[in-house]
């Protein structure tokens, strides 16, 4: 491998190191900043990921690795790393930059080097729970808008788990929603001006992805927890209890593009058709968001007064973090509702007129 290429890399991983400090994983920020070093320095990272150095910064090299890794820890085939990681029982390494935990990275890294690159042709599928809040805000909207049931349709979906949105709850001072008992909980989900107080009634739940995840197996569970960072409980605890709610809504989710689900996508009279998508686009090529875009305007000039259209996302913002813009048809009415981190939580709304 050339010395730029490891160069570059290890830029990507202290990149995405000091992004996961931001988003609250202290421990994934210092196993980072230790696997740019010994990627550099030729050590099991560099084993690890030869051959893998060329991926677009996009593709979040870095979270593949560490994915692969968490796998082997929850699935007890790497019990040295599970004892520093709290999603397995473990406790989190009290020295700085964590140490015994680097430690028993690196040498899960040299023990099962191919069993983690195995995880590098595949992209984080967190199906990340809390950007849920995002879009059930958008819903309020637009319900408030057309007061119709809603179609929801899921761009990028992976395991379909936020297509049960509805089924999540939203306690807080800034606007609330959803079932007390529910067992996904958005704690501080909403800040600043809330949605409207409106209910929603979602009647048809479907979407697509290149490598749809089934939450209903064990392979599928395993994976969506290993993409979840093994510091971040409350991260966790929402997953397994999307897990349950999928156990129990059925939605409908299909392996295929982008492009594919929007052809299918058709309007229906008396109902709303949502199309959503979070943190997809980083994995779209030029083409693949063009065709994106032309799907859109398609559905949103088919739309009529009783047919209508609503395309809401959560995705990054060159300023930082992430819009979470809402167009809506016959109009073609667009604002952007608040912005939230690439986890979702939480929302800031902002004002509307």
């Amino acid at each position: 491998m050339s010395g730029t290429s490891q160069q570059r890399t290890a830029q990507l991983l202290s990149r995405q190191a000091v992004a996961c400090r931001e988003l609250g994983s202290p421990l994934y920020g210092d196993l980072l900043a230790h696997a740019a070093a010994d990627l550099l320095a030729g050590g099991p990272t560099a084993d690890v990921l030869a051959g893998h150095l060329d991926y677009r910064p996009g593709s979040a090299l870095a979270l593949r690795l560490l994915g692969g890794a968490h796998a082997l820890a929850l699935s007890g085939m790497a019990p040295e790393l599970a004892a520093w990681y709290p999603s397995t029982g473990g406790t989190v390494d009290p020295e700085p930059a964590s140490p015994q935990a680097w430690a028993a990275l690196r040498q899960t890294l040299a023990d099962h080097g191919e069993a983690v690159r195995s995880w590098l042709d595949r992209p984080p599928q967190t199906n990340e729970v809390g950007r849920a809040a995002a879009l059930l805000g958008g819903l309020m909207h637009i319900a408030a808008e057309a007061d119709l049931p809603i179609r929801l349709v899921e761009i990028g979906a992976s395991a379909g788990l936020n297509l049960r949105a509805d089924r999540f709850q939203v306690p807080g001072d800034a606007g609330r929603y959803g079932d007390p008992g529910s067992p996904v909980v958005l704690t501080s989900g909403w800040q600043g001006d809330p949605p409207p107080s409106v209910s929603i009634e979602v009647v048809e739940r479907t979407g697509g992805d290149v490598a749809p995840i089934d939450p209903l197996s064990g392979h599928g569970r395993l994976t969506l927890t290993a993409y979840v960072w093994p510091d971040q409980t409350d991260r966790l605890a929402r997953l397994r209890g999307a897990l349950a709610i999928a156990a129990r809504v059925p939605a409908d989710l299909r392996a295929e593009s982008a492009s594919a689900t929007l052809a299918r996508t058709e309007l229906e009279p008396g109902t709303w058709t949502v199309v959503w998508h979070s943190i997809v686009r980083q994995y779209l090529d030029e083409q693949q968001r063009a065709e994106l875009a032309e799907g859109v305007a398609a559905l949103g000039e088919a739309a009529t007064d009783s047919a209508r259209f609503a395309y809401i996302y959560l995705e990054q913002s060159r300023a930082g973090g992430c819009l979470v813009p809402l167009t809506t048809w016959p109009v073609g009415h667009r604002r952007v509702l608040g912005s939230a981190p690439a986890h979702g939580l939480p929302v800031h709304w902002r004002p509307q007129n």
